[in-house]
């Protein structure tokens, strides 16, 4: 009996345990179900009909705040900005906003500047911030990126600054030699100094405005438009002939050489042509050939070799400009294509020389397909390389082209597609190349 009884008793003592349990979890479950519930509430029924669909084509970063500050709702592009972390506004200006509105319905606006994430150079980011109510319960936060509107307001900026200055110079410098003048009017030897730098002064201001005219062209302007197949050796003989005097008052000799895929061809050789606008490829070359004779020593050598080379995207014509001038440091590499940045001022104001020439170039490249690179050392030198695609010109290089297009026509390639799409070329050292030929 004593055995029987203590099982009896020990089968009681497990029954109740069992219902302990059972109950137990009973309630654990009954609990999370009105957990998701309230939450599957929070998040998706407290939005007002139709406010995610609006959100989802914003342009604006946009994030729902409950009144607990809790993320109710944020768009990926808040993700990416680092306005959401852990399900937490990460910014507390603009948390202390959202607080405010619901506080007092008022609809508020800030623009400030937040620590770019994944960068570790310092950059801010700019963005306006503006938080409004959004029903009783639920505060809206929309948040623009203003970074690239800044700087595109910057550099308009700088560049109006920078006009001002380069214009108020020489037409400041007319007007006092002017009144010089006019004071020495009984000095002949003196009016006629005057007048000189007066017109050293007007010839200057001249240059200056038909840059900014061409700078102008160039950026509004499609050179595709009206371009055509243009002659390499025809630009390489403009540019060299419109620097010719300067040139040989500081005894520079210019030099040029053309170049076939397999060495340099004798006269009426490979006939290297490049598709585009002529006028803007002559500025742009003969920009690089001005400031090469600009900068340059006296009794020094200025080299213009131009070639073809191939590329994965196709065919392209190289020229390269070559001087023995004072060269560029590398903090001032990364600058020289910005517009009115000059390495030496004072040797720039002593040539004349505004600060847009290889602007221009940079954007007659970047126009036409190609691009423009330097190589410098301090105390050596420049070589500056424009890079442009070539132009199949020569009947034969069409044929051959032709006959390409039908293989692959016929193999079912599309290799069109393929020659259309630009690719970066490797870089050449025209360092190895023989001395070009001197120009009569």
């Amino acid at each position: 009996m004593d055995v029987n009884a203590a099982v009896a008793a020990a089968a009681a003592i497990a029954g109740v345990l069992t219902g302990v349990i059972a109950m137990l979890a009973f309630r654990w479950s009954e609990r999370e179900q009105k957990r998701t519930t309230r939450t599957s509430l929070h998040t998706d029924a407290v939005l007002p009909p139709g406010v995610d669909t609006v959100l989802s084509v914003l342009r604006s970063s946009a994030v729902v705040l409950d009144e607990a500050d809790a993320v109710v709702k944020a768009s990926s592009a808040a993700y990416a900005l680092g306005l959401v972390r852990g399900g937490r506004l990460a910014v507390e200006p603009m948390l202390q906003m959202a607080r405010d509105t619901r506080r007092d319905g008022e609809i508020r606006q800030v623009e400030l500047d937040l620590p770019r994430r994944g960068t570790g150079r310092g950059e801010a980011l700019a963005v306006s911030a503006r938080v409004a109510p959004l029903g009783s319960r639920l505060v809206l936060l929309l948040v623009e990126d203003l970074t690239e509107a800044r700087r595109i307001e910057a550099v308009r900026r700088d560049f109006v600054a920078n006009v001002s200055h380069e214009l108020k110079t020489p037409v400041g410098a007319l007007s006092l030699l002017s009144e010089a003048v006019m004071d020495a009017s009984d000095d002949p030897e003196a009016v006629q100094r005057f007048a000189g730098r007066m017109q050293i002064e007007a010839t200057r201001l001249t240059n200056l405005v038909q840059e900014l005219i061409d700078l102008s062209r160039v950026q509004n302007d499609d050179p595709l438009e009206d371009a055509e197949p243009v002659r390499v050796e025809e630009l390489v003989a403009e540019a060299v002939d419109r620097c010719r005097h300067q040139a040989g008052t500081k005894q520079i000799t210019m030099a040029s050489n053309v170049w076939a895929p397999d060495g340099p061809v004798a006269e009426g050789g490979p006939d290297l042509r490049v598709w585009g606008n002529r006028g803007q490829l002559a500025a742009a070359l003969g920009n690089l050939v001005e400031n090469a004779v600009n900068y340059s020593p006296a009794r020094t050598r200025v080299g213009i070799a131009a070639r073809r080379v191939q590329t994965p995207g196709g065919e392209q014509i190289e020229i390269a400009v070559t001087d023995q001038g004072i060269g560029i440091s590398d903090k001032d590499k990364e600058r020289i294509f910005e517009r009115f940045y000059r390495v030496d001022p004072a040797r720039s104001r002593a040539t004349g020389g505004t600060g847009l020439g290889l602007a221009i170039v940079k954007h007659v490249a970047a126009s036409h397909g190609g691009e423009v690179t330097v190589w410098s050392a301090e105390g050596q030198g420049s070589t500056f390389t424009l890079r442009l695609p070539e132009a199949a010109a020569a009947r034969d290089r069409a044929r051959q082209q032709s006959a390409r297009d039908e293989r692959a026509a016929s193999a079912g390639l599309d290799e069109e597609a393929g020659r259309s799409t630009p690719t970066s070329p490797e870089s050449t050292a025209y360092e190895t190349l023989p001395a070009p030929e001197v120009l009569p």
